[in-house]
C-alpha cells in the first residue's frame, strides 16, 4: 500500500534505530498502512497496552522504524505480518500464521572475532549475535527463531553466493527475485559490486548492485513459505 501524501504540517518521522531515517514509523503504520487506528492518541495507547510485538519485542515507541523482512505481530487479534517490498519499491505486509512469524530472515552485515574465539555476526537490522562457527560470512542471511526459549538461535542460513536465490530490495528492480547467476567484484573505490540474477517469474537476466541483494533461499525461494509476495 502506498501512502498517500499528507496535508498536515507534521508528520511522525523515525527515531534512530536498526533502520534507517527513510524506514517506516511503528505510528504510520499502524495509522496510514494497516488503518488498525485512526489517530495518533489512539496509536499511543495500542502501543501503551503492549499490543504490537516488533521482531518478537514489545513496541512502545510510535517512531520506531520498521524495514524489510521486519515481523509484526498483534497477538490480542491474532494477526501477524512479514514486511516486504513490492516491485515498485512500496513497503508491503504479507499476511502470515501465528507460527511463520515465530522466525526472522536476517542480512549479515560483517562479523568480528569476540573473547573466547566466539565469532559476532553483526546483523543489517542492528542486533548482535554469537554463533560457533565461521560458516556465516558478511552479505549471507540467517534465519532467527524469535521463540523466547531459544531466541535469535540461527534455523537457517542462505549464503551469498552464485546459483542462490536473492530478492532485491532497492532500485528499479525493486522486489524482484532471482538466482544469482554472477557476481561482479569490482576494485575497491566508488562502484559498488554489480551482480546478475535470473528472474523466478519470467527468466529474465538482470543486474542490480551488491547492497540491494538479500538472500532469500538456495535452489529455491523461501518466501513462498513466509507469506509470499504480490509481483
Amino acid at each position: 500500500m502506498r501512502i498517500a501524501k499528507k496535508t498536515n504540517t507534521f508528520v511522525t518521522k523515525t527515531t534512530a534505530g536498526p533502520h534507517n531515517a527513510s524506514a517506516m514509523p511503528v505510528a504510520v503504520w499502524l495509522r496510514d498502512h494497516m488503518e488498525v487506528t485512526l489517530t495518533m492518541k489512539e496509536v499511543k495507547r495500542v502501543l501503551k497496552s503492549r499490543a504490537v510485538l516488533v521482531n518478537g519485542a514489545v513496541c512502545t515507541d510510535p517512531k520506531m522504524g520498521i524495514g524489510v523482512f521486519d515481523i509484526i505481530a498483534l497477538p490480542s487479534v491474532d494477526k501477524y505480518f512479514r514486511i516486504l517490498r513490492a516491485m515498485r519499491g512500496d513497503i508491503v505486509s504479507v499476511p502470515i500464521s501465528a507460527e511463520a512469524a515465530q522466525s526472522r530472515l536476517c542480512k549479515i552485515a560483517d562479523k568480528t572475532i569476540v573473547k573466547g574465539g566466539k565469532v559476532q555476526l553483526n546483523l543489517r537490522y542492528g542486533a548482535n549475535i554469537i554463533v560457533d562457527t565461521q560458516a556465516y560470512k558478511p552479505k549471507d542471511s540467517v534465519v532467527l527463531s524469535l521463540m523466547p526459549e531459544n531466541k535469535f538461535e540461527v534455523t537457517e542460513h542462505f549464503a551469498f553466493a552464485e546459483g542462490n536465490t536473492a530478492m532485491v530490495i532497492g532500485g528499479r528492480h525493486s522486489g524482484k527475485i532471482g538466482r544469482i547467476t554472477k557476481i561482479d567484484v569490482i576494485p575497491p573505490g566508488s562502484i559498488p559490486n554489480r551482480v546478475t540474477l535470473a528472474e523466478d517469474a519470467t527468466g529474465e537476466a538482470f543486474e542490480t548492485i551488491e547492497n540491494y541483494v538479500f538472500m532469500v533461499g538456495r535452489e529455491e525461494s523461501a518466501i513462498s513459505e513466509w507469506g509470499g509476495i504480490e509481483q
